[in-house]
């Protein structure tokens, strides 16, 4: 077995916890229940079950273009880009659950969609299905940019 099929799972993992570790604090804390939010927050179970789907997306994207790409310096970008796009992952749970920074988030969740734009832009030479699996990723933090936004415009 190849260590990328370990490795690159067990990051997501990593990724997906840490995150929810956040969410789940802020959520507890009873902050986000006592938050004004609009009518059309999709419910909790929907927006673990979009993000289960976008972290095995991303994975096997990930995957792809670890054996597909050639070992050059755009190869190292790429992977320098998921691994960014990684920690604003969790860094936008972290702002909008731990902290209650609905603002920060805001511009936070536009640097993290950026992110995946430019790796769905970067991959296509290499893969277009790793590329073409990023974009339910692109789509949702978009919607959820705008979800940050309007819950910001609301509560501020």
């Amino acid at each position: 077995m190849k260590p990328n099929y370990l490795i690159i799972p067990l990051i997501t993992i990593l990724v997906s916890v840490t995150g929810s570790s956040f969410t789940s604090s802020g959520i507890g804390s009873g902050w986000y229940a006592s938050i004004a939010k609009p009518a059309w927050t999709p419910p909790g179970s929907v927006i673990g079950a979009v993000w289960t789907t976008i972290f095995i997306l991303t994975t096997v994207s990930a995957i792809l273009v670890w054996q597909k790409a050639k070992r050059d310096s755009r190869f190292w970008w790429i992977i320098g880009l998921f691994i960014a796009n990684a920690l604003l992952n969790i860094f936008w749970s972290f702002l909008f659950f731990g902290q209650a920074m609905i603002g920060a988030a805001v511009i936070e969740a536009a640097i993290l969609d950026a992110t995946v734009i430019a790796l769905i832009v970067l991959i296509w030479r290499i893969s277009r299905i790793a590329s073409l699996l990023l974009v339910p990723y692109a789509a949702w933090v978009a919607f959820a940019t705008y979800l940050t936004y309007t819950v910001w415009s609301m509560n501020s």
